[in-house]
């Protein structure tokens, strides 16, 4: 894939991509407790690059129709868990009201820094698995996926 390529979802094998990149066992055992979330839910490989210029390699849970304020929704996912240089990042694209599920959950996770969307933390032992569990099934009953 290029590195000018907008995020996309590939056929990559998310098995292959966590035997490859995860180094602390990190992304292993966040895995599970997301995928038991959204029993079900679509689990691939997004990749390409973020609005921010860098090129991304995530984890997808669960594939929705993003809306746009302007133009046609888009495929994404739900949940996307990511690696990053110094730290994991996990996506949540589900909010209630107007506000996103990551400004409400990211607090409770443990230690986190929280975005809009995102919460990004150094290792899987800095999150709380039972408030993982809840932030994500809650996030597969506000948005509709599969």
């Amino acid at each position: 894939m290029s590195r000018s390529e907008s995020v996309r979802s590939t056929g990559n094998s998310v098995d292959a991509f966590l035997a490859a990149h995860d180094p602390d066992g990190s992304l292993r055992r966040l895995d599970p407790v997301i995928t038991a979330a959204l029993p079900g839910g679509a689990r691939r490989m997004w990749e390409g690059v973020l609005w921010g210029g860098t090129h991304q390699s995530i984890i997808g849970y669960g594939d929705i129709e993003q809306p746009r304020p302007r133009g046609a929704p888009v495929s994404w996912f739900l949940v996307g868990l990511a690696r990053q240089t110094n730290h994991l990042s996990l996506y949540v694209h589900a909010a209630e009201g107007r506000d996103y599920l990551s400004t409400s959950y990211g607090p409770r996770l443990g230690r986190t820094r929280v975005g809009a969307a995102s919460i990004s933390f150094r290792s899987a032992a800095d999150l709380d698995l039972a408030v993982l569990d809840e932030m994500v099934r809650h996030a597969g009953r506000l948005v509709e996926w599969h």
